[in-house]
């Protein structure tokens, strides 16, 4: 997750890095950042390792079916965590499972653990700001899942977009290339080309929102106590 600072670095007091974005006609640009080490990666996870699925796509069809009153938490720090934790012996772990957990809680679960990682950092990054952030703006490969994105608004208790282009980091690229031979005049040229596909709001309960990320909390607690004596 990154966000546009300006053109003067900034320090995280919570947990984020301060990175460069770009650099254009001699002035750079900087991002406040915050990274996490397993996202894509847990899902191949779940396809490679557990083979709970043959291809992603059928995350979402066994996510639904998995029992609403479930309380497992999937945290899938792997080779430890990043922002805002940075513990680096931290490993992955299960928590809340019961009797009839299986298969379906544990998939949803996975899926759920990409948006609790970005609740992390957009709290870390509201605490630096001292403000409410009221949009995310998703890009990659796991943002084509429409249940993934209402969940993480629902969290998050803010609007969601998705561009009708997910690959952004290749379109920067292109970007910045079209600007330097004369393709794009300039940013608001580029701006301007970009297409929303589709935005998501919020649409849960404070109550469930505030259980379900306490949860979360208690499962990261509970991981980082395990690594504590490394």
């Amino acid at each position: 997750m990154t966000m546009n600072i300006g053109e003067k670095p900034i320090a995280s007091k919570n947990g984020l890095l301060t990175t460069i974005g770009w650099g254009l006609d001699g002035k750079v640009t900087y991002l406040m950042e915050g990274i996490v080490y397993n996202s894509g990666s847990t899902l191949q996870w779940l396809r490679d390792e557990l083979k709970l699925i043959d291809k992603y796509s059928e995350t979402e069809l066994f996510a639904s079916k998995a029992k609403s009153e479930s309380e497992v938490y999937v945290v899938p720090a792997f080779n430890g965590f990043a922002a805002p934790y940075w513990e680096p012996y931290a490993r992955g772990a299960i928590f809340g499972l019961s009797r009839d957990s299986g298969k379906n809680e544990i998939i949803r679960a996975t899926l759920e653990s990409l948006t609790y990682q970005t609740k992390d950092l957009i709290d870390a990054l509201a605490e630096d700001f001292g403000e409410k952030l009221t949009l995310l703006k998703v890009d990659g490969g796991g943002c084509r899942s429409d249940p993934m994105n209402q969940f993480t608004a629902d969290l998050l208790n803010m609007e969601v977009e998705r561009p009708k282009n997910v690959e952004t980091t290749a379109a920067g690229a292109a970007y910045l290339a079209g600007l330097a031979v004369g393709f794009w005049k300039d940013l608001d040229d580029i701006t301007g080309s970009r297409k929303i596909d589709k935005v998501f709001h919020p649409n849960m309960d404070e109550s469930e929102r505030t259980a379900r990320y306490k949860g979360w909390k208690r499962a990261v607690n509970a991981t980082l106590a395990w690594s504590k004596d490394k």
